[in-house]
Order: C-alpha cells, then structure tokens, then sequence
C-alpha cells in the first residue's frame, strides 16, 4: 500500500502531526552527520514520512483524519517517570506559519509525547517578521505572554530566548512578569558576545548560550519539497508549516544526551 495510502491520508486531513520519536535510535542518523541543523531537520522529516507511510496498510487508506498523526513507532521513547527528576528536558521552539496560540500545542505535544508533566525549559526563536520590519518588544509580547501562561500553569520551569540583542532583551525583562533565565547568541553572526550584552546577562542573572541554528530552520517551500521527496505525488503546495519543536534530555549529573527529537505541526490549505 505504502506511498498511494499516505497520499490518500494526507489529502482528506486537515493537519499533520510529525513526530521523529528519539533520534539516537535511528541507526541510519547515527551512522551520519548532518553538516548543518537544517539539512538534520530535512532528514528526519523525509525518513519519518517514509517509514511511516511504508508500514500504512489498505485497512487505513480509507481512514478520515482531521489530525494525521506520522510517526515512527519503534522510535517513540517516553521518559521513565523514576529517572525524571534526574534529567534535564529542554525544547526550542520555531514559529512557521502560525502566532502565539500554537505554543501551547507545541508544549502540550512535546509532554505527551516524553510521558512528562512540564518541560524543564523551554526556548523561543525569535517568531518571523514580514520582510522590511524589525523585531519589537510590541510583536514578542502575545508569543511572551504565552509562555508566562505555560509556566503559571506549571507546564514550563523557566523560558528563554534567542538572537535578542541588548537593547530588546532588556525591554522584555523590564516588561515581562516571567523574566527570561537564558538567552541565545548565534555565533556565526558574532564570534564574541557582544560586551554590553554580557554585561546586562550578568546584572539580570540570564545565562548566555550559542547555537547554530540558522534564521529559517524550516521554510514553506522547505518542507514542502521534503513531503514531496517522503511521499511522491502528493499535493505539497496544499501544506503549510505552523511550528517545529526541537527537544533534547539530557542527563543532569554526566551532561550525556540520552534522548533528542523533533515534532512539527503543519496544516492543510486547500484551494
């Protein structure tokens, strides 16, 4: 069945849910590296949607789904509640194409899928603005204020953000109920922090991270060549990124990663 299942699936759903389930399980991922965090994200969308759609048998390719749940089954691991208070469980989130109502989606997704209550902490890309116009402390506030919901309701312990510079990240922690406890430097657009932001963190008590990730971890256009690759013929153009979450647990007392993985969430236009 295959390929014409999964197309059939994907052409009656309204959303897609992808889940890569935990990574280090993956022996043909492990065996090679990604050159970049986008080329890892490619990757792990195309062999989902390939394993998924080849285990799809003629009994579901008549199946209605609004939500069409793609994952790999051998490679879902949730966390052993007995371990839990021995691993750190982080995730960064990546706005697409939606607002800041899918957050609670993406965390409640992420939960669900590691069998845990809360996450540890959880770390916002700087959400996408329209070509020509800055980031603002104004267009970061519903996406902030989203996240202090998640951490009143207990689902998150701290948050954090990414590629704010001093000047914004200093408007958010003056503004925000819920103060950041880290934010994020990519170190290909400064090879040292910058001095007065250093300076800032350390006064605020916000921890400086680097990461690799490129502005645009998942376009539109992105993912839709990648559906195209996992699964041929299908409508493509039709689909639409809303957010890819990426997590990863780490053991406290080593520092080793026994767990990483990504979710994204995408929806159907259809014409």
């Amino acid at each position: 069945m295959g390929t014409e299942g999964a197309r059939a699936l994907l052409e009656r759903a309204g959303r897609l849910t992808l889940q890569t389930g935990n990574l280090l399980n993956w022996g043909c991922l492990r065996k090679k590296c990604p050159a970049t965090p986008s080329e890892e994200v490619r990757d792990c969308i195309q062999k989902t949607l390939t394993e998924w759609s080849s285990k799809i048998g003629q009994d579901q390719k008549q199946e209605t789904l609004e939500v069409l749940e793609c994952t790999v089954a051998q490679a879902l691991e949730k966390i052993n509640p007995e371990e839990r208070d021995e691993l750190k469980v982080s995730a960064k989130l990546f706005i697409v194409g939606s607002n800041s109502s899918s957050i609670r989606d993406a965390v409640d997704l992420a939960c669900s899928a590691l069998g845990v209550a809360q996450l540890d902490s959880v770390i916002i890309a700087p959400p996408p603005v329209e070509d020509g116009t800055n980031l603002s402390l104004e267009y970061l506030q519903p996406y902030w204020k989203e996240l202090e919901n998640l951490v009143q309701n207990k689902k998150i312990v701290a948050i954090g953000t990414s590629d704010l510079d001093k000047t914004l990240l200093e408007q958010l922690y003056l503004w925000a109920q819920v103060k950041p406890s880290s934010n994020q430097v990519n170190l290909a657009s400064c090879c040292v922090m910058p001095p007065d932001l250093t300076a800032f963190a350390k006064e605020c008590d916000i921890q400086l991270l680097t990461h690799n990730d490129p502005k645009e971890l998942l376009c539109e256009a992105s993912f839709q060549e990648v559906l195209q690759e996992g699964i041929q013929n299908v409508k493509a153009n039709e689909w639409i990124p809303l957010w890819l979450l990426r997590y990863s647990v780490i053991v406290k007392s080593r520092g080793i990663i026994k767990s990483k993985g990504y979710i994204i969430q995408a929806k159907r236009n259809a014409s």
